[in-house]
């Protein structure tokens, strides 16, 4: 393991507003407020699609995502993702919205060390949460689920919702989120994510021709995908599939490798094992986890997650679930080969 690098593990924000404008909502903050936000996180727009339902903007760090009501950011590296929610709040009622719920997850940090203040331990974050969120947002819970088989892969839980406040943030029963976090790559799989030196092409073109060389523009076939190839290496991309989205980013190099797979997706949805078993086909990690956020409870859906990546030679190895105000259940999956290759 190289002793310092590019942290590949996102920070994750899902801030969820209301207000009286459910048509375009906070798709009406200025582009010039984003990039302010931006800032104050240390990161930047390289591309952006939008479409009737939700704005998509691929970041130098991550993605972020607007919907009427809710936002969702993730950044990784040295970004202070948390110090987005003081002037997220600010622009948002400056377009008539409150916030009503915030949910902030993560994994375990490869380089923890070389994390910024709030970043510098999951203490330090909570406690940045608490003072920086409004105090009527008083129903919190913050959790470190553990991983039995491995100490790297831990989730990081926060949330925080207004009590007796659900008729203005209803919890889809139909909706969960898929978080996949992957590191040690097949090295033969991540050099797919390196450019030549002498390619001459644009982020944008050398992104189009990863996302078909590597298969990523098969995980969903009806998405519109947005793409972006970081030079020497890395990629990322969003997917629009109508009011869905979708997100891989990619880390490549080897001894820190890493790469992350994001979607919102139908609890009744057949393909969720496909989609899951395409991704793990595209990077054949060395040790995953899944985290599977939603407001009610199916062991057929957890059960889907292991069974779908079984025939692949991948063996769960701990499970573990709990209750979060603002987010229902979230269940915690870790995954390894059964035999790894020598």
């Amino acid at each position: 393991m190289a002793l310092s690098g590019f942290e590949g593990f996102e920070k994750r924000l899902e801030l969820h507003f209301f207000g009286d404008d459910f048509q375009l909502g906070l798709r009406k903050i200025e582009f010039e407020s984003i990039k302010l936000v931006l800032e104050q996180v240390q990161c930047t727009v390289v591309s952006a699609v939008g479409n009737a339902y939700f704005d998509a903007y691929v970041l130098s760090e991550s993605s972020l995502f607007v919907y009427p009501t809710k936002i969702i950011i993730k950044t990784c590296g040295t970004t202070q993702l948390l110090k987005s929610i003081p002037p997220l709040i600010f622009f948002s009622s400056l377009v008539g919205f409150t916030l009503s719920s915030c949910r902030y997850t993560r994994g375990t940090f490869i380089f923890p060390n070389s994390q910024p203040f709030p970043h510098t331990s999951f203490k330090d974050e909570v406690s940045y949460l608490e003072h920086t969120i409004p105090s009527n947002l008083s129903f919190r819970k913050a959790s470190i689920m553990p991983s039995i088989s491995s100490q790297n892969h831990s989730w990081h839980v926060f949330t925080a919702t207004i009590p007796h406040h659900h008729h203005h943030h209803q919890l889809n029963n139909q909706l969960f989120t898929m978080e996949v976090c992957m590191t040690d790559l097949d090295p033969i799989l991540a050099r797919k994510f390196f450019r030549r030196p002498d390619d001459e092409k644009t982020g944008h073109s050398a992104g189009k021709d990863m996302t078909e060389l590597t298969g990523i523009d098969e995980i969903n076939p009806n998405a519109l995908i947005c793409d972006f190839a970081f030079d020497p290496c890395g990629y990322s991309m969003n997917g629009m599939d109508g009011d869905w989205y979708s997100t891989i980013h990619v880390t490549p190099e080897d001894g820190f490798s890493y790469a992350s797979f994001e979607c919102v997706a139908s609890v009744n949805a057949s393909n969720i094992g496909h989609v899951l078993r395409k991704v793990v086909q595209i990077f054949r990690p060395g040790t995953m986890s899944v985290s599977t956020t939603c407001s009610g409870y199916s062991d057929e859906m957890w059960k889907q997650m292991a069974s779908a990546v079984e025939p692949l030679g991948f063996k769960c190895r701990s499970f573990a679930m709990d209750q979060f105000p603002a987010a229902g259940t979230v269940v915690f999956q870790t995954f390894s080969p059964r035999r790894k290759s020598t």
